[in-house]
């Protein structure tokens, strides 16, 4: 089994920080529960940090692949 199945927080941080990079509300963080939904949470936060910084979406997506690894 590959890794990203295997690991949801950094499944969940992803997710979030493409949203946020997309402009997209923290109200969609109810689609994880338990433990995912604070790492979705932190990388919808960077995400959104990231975008009003300048980021483009593809630099965030490089250092967004980058997180726990």
């Amino acid at each position: 089994m590959k890794k990203q199945k295997r690991d949801l927080q950094h499944r969940a941080y992803i997710r979030g920080y493409r949203a946020g990079m997309a402009g997209r509300s923290k109200g969609l963080s109810d689609q994880f529960s338990g433990q995912a939904r604070p790492d979705w949470l932190a990388g919808w936060r960077e995400g959104r940090e990231d975008m009003w910084s300048g980021f483009t979406s593809v630099e965030g997506t490089h250092k967004a692949a980058n997180f726990l690894n």
